[in-house]
């Protein structure tokens, strides 16, 4: 099943694909304080051109229409672009493909007053076979779940610059009060690096994409807590954006879960 999900509903939107070999689940939620919500979620578990599949989560940034705008345009144009690319390597398809999407955010910011200033996170995935390629931009994220959990992608962010330099320990970094502040998104800069991170998945591995709002409002610890005890991906993804909103909901929460096999 291939499905994108708008970033305008105001409750839970969620989304099922399943495959023989491949589960997946995700919603999205605008949370209890945002009355819209910038994110956009694709889950797609069929074929994108060459990419064996592609799952993503961005949130947007701006002004309501130019967030709304930016991570859905995002998202959309990977996937136009991965379907039309001729290329066989996974990791320069979607890379090129966020490069260019890059270019066009830009200049469309800079003819259009309304959209000055946004631009969009950007974390997705790509399973093939047993190896998980990973791509992010800014601090929307992808994690392992097994016997533990561990982020795979490194957060785009000030606080995190801070951490890596020693300044702020990791406790310290979930209170500070320039948190949200990303140093790295889509559409911002005209020179776009993308993370790329290339994992070996193994049986009983769960994949986890999420924006900010989820994980801003609920701990690591509690995320795997969720995820080992749920008894379906569909139970998990519920309980996941409910401990979101239980904690507060002051962001757009948007989770994806895959399990490979």
């Amino acid at each position: 099943m291939i499905s994108t999900v708008p970033a305008v509903s105001l409750g839970t939107v969620i989304q099922e694909g399943i495959k023989p070999d491949m589960k997946s689940f995700s919603g999205t939620d605008a949370g209890k304080v945002r009355r819209v919500n910038q994110d956009y979620i694709y889950t797609g578990d069929e074929p994108v051109g060459n990419l064996p599949n592609l799952f993503v989560v961005a949130d947007g940034m701006g002004g309501h229409k130019a967030g709304d705008y930016a991570s859905r345009y995002a998202v959309d144009r990977v996937i136009e672009l991965a379907a039309q690319s001729a290329d066989e390597d996974i990791d320069k398809i979607v890379t090129d493909a966020l490069v260019q999407v890059n270019k066009e955010l830009i200049e469309e910011a800079m003819c259009d007053p309304d959209k000055e200033g946004m631009g969009t996170t950007f974390v997705a995935a790509v399973i093939d076979g047993d190896v998980l390629h990973a791509f992010n931009v800014g601090d929307s994220r992808l994690y392992l779940v097994n016997h533990a959990i561990r982020q795979v992608t490194r957060d785009h962010s000030y606080v995190q610059e801070m951490v890596k330099n020693g300044r702020l320990n990791k406790k310290q970094a979930r209170n500070h009060p320039r948190k949200n502040v990303i140093t790295r998104a889509v559409g911002v800069s005209p020179e776009l690096e993308v993370d790329v991170f290339t994992e070996k998945l193994n049986k009983g591995d769960e994949v986890l994409l999420c924006s900010d709002g989820l994980t801003n409002m609920v701990e690591d610890t509690l995320i795997e807590q969720i995820i080992k005890a749920g008894t379906d991906l569909v139970d998990e993804v519920t309980r996941l954006i409910a401990a979101a909103n239980e904690n507060g909901g002051i962001d757009n929460i948007s989770v994806v879960l895959i399990r490979p096999f």
